[in-house]
């Protein structure tokens, strides 16, 4: 299963999910890629696991690139030369996919994180999980659906983007979204009410880590930052059909988060 940021809730009896740092490749598609969002995609993988590999490629003799140039030494990057052979064929992702496979097969690796909002990693991303390998992926909005549905866990850039402008300047930081601004459509809302109704006690309550871990099973750019939350407990106490309450851990010095839907009054 792969590691949700908003379900990272410490179990009594047990070790963290990060002392298993994953072994994690990085592999970039510079085409499809913005420079700006790097600091922050590099946060968001160390979320999951070490990036043992970190490879980005393109046609590093065309002026499109210069601007990755500079952050490649800083965040140790190896770049990848690919020359563009013909016009209006892609041969990036031709080699992107080929290292992929070989280091599916050459190395010991948990995991992938493919980098671009090109739907041409469709495949490759059901094959790297078909072999047991978690994939994470990271693009823009406009990321065909079918690559956003095969990935275990699919990271919007923009995000990513606006995290990294927010550590530039802690007073740009925009607020939480108060209640009455949150507005939960139906098909979100199904979403939500169908992770808790799964793990539901008789009594309607359900461990927030769970219901995280549940969500992401259904649907695989489910981010309560894509809703201006930064962590999944307080978008559920925006919704006003919600209702939470923390509990002490069974043999452990920390608090969990429950949630239930309220319930009709009599």
């Amino acid at each position: 299963m792969p590691l949700l940021p908003f379900s990272n809730f410490s179990v009594a009896g047990s070790q963290p999910a990060e002392a298993a740092q994953a072994k994690l490749a990085v592999l970039i598609d510079a085409d499809n890629t913005q420079p700006a969002i790097i600091e922050g995609l590099l946060n968001e993988v160390a979320k999951y696991g070490v990036a043992s590999v970190k490879r980005i490629y393109g046609d590093w003799t065309s002026n499109n690139l210069r601007s990755w140039k500079d952050r490649l030494l800083e965040y140790a990057i190896q770049p990848i030369q690919q020359f563009s052979y013909t016009t209006g064929k892609n041969a990036t992702d031709s080699a992107m996919i080929i290292d992929a496979m070989d280091l599916l097969y050459s190395e010991k690796l948990d995991g992938f994180c493919i980098v671009s909002s090109d739907s041409d990693f469709t495949r490759l991303a059901a094959r790297l999980r078909e072999s047991g390998r978690i994939v994470y992926g990271f693009g823009e909005k406009k990321t065909p659906r079918a690559f956003v549905s095969v990935c275990d866990k699919f990271i919007y850039t923009e995000i990513l983007k606006d995290n990294q402008e927010e550590s530039d300047d802690e007073d740009a930081r925009p607020a939480a979204k108060p209640k009455k601004d949150f507005k939960v459509d139906r098909k979100l809302l199904k979403l939500l009410r169908d992770a808790v109704d799964d793990l539901a006690e008789e009594s309607g309550w359900a461990y927030l880590g769970g219901v995280g871990q549940k969500i992401n099973n259904r649907s695989a750019d489910f981010d309560p930052r894509n809703y201006g939350f930064k962590k999944l407990g307080d978008m559920f106490r925006a919704i006003p059909q919600i209702e939470t309450e923390e509990r002490p851990q069974a043999n452990g010095t920390g608090r969990q988060v429950y949630i239930r839907w309220k319930r009709k009054r009599q």
